[in-house]
């Protein structure tokens, strides 16, 4: 389900509201569901420390492995990175619409006093958009 909220990862990165078209939030189970079936979708993966980019002979494997939600980029069978992350520590998705012919979504953490953009997946397209498009297994 999406819902509209405040964009705060998108305001602390110097955009200004009137920047900000179309934001909409959805639960991070809804997300990642949606995000299996799009892996080879992921253009860039960032947390606020490390940024892992996709390229042409690289693919990408989501998956849940021991607790955690895991996206990896793989060139062959040669892992090049991943990110691991914790479901309990994401609040909600946050998608903020399309920039430059790429869809951003922040997983937003909360606590009683702060609110941070943990993990940022760039995408091809949008959430909507998966109705469409055919998402066959990338050849390498």
């Amino acid at each position: 389900m999406l819902e509209r909220r405040s964009a705060p990862g998108a305001l602390r990165a110097g955009l200004k509201a009137s920047d900000i078209i179309d934001i909409t939030t959805l639960s991070f189970e809804d997300f990642w569901t949606w995000l299996q079936g799009h892996a080879n979708c992921i253009l860039r993966v960032a947390t606020p420390e490390s940024v892992l980019y996709d390229d042409d002979d690289l693919h990408w494997w989501v998956g849940v492995e021991n607790g955690f939600h895991i996206a990896q980029v793989i060139r062959g069978k040669r892992l090049c990175g991943e990110v691991l992350i914790d479901p309990e520590r994401v609040t909600y998705v946050q998608s903020m619409g399309e920039t430059e012919g790429e869809f951003a979504f922040e997983l937003i953490a909360e606590s009683e006093t702060d609110r941070v953009a943990a993990f940022q997946f760039s995408m091809a397209h949008g959430f909507d958009d998966d109705e469409d498009r055919a998402h066959g297994p990338a050849i390498h």
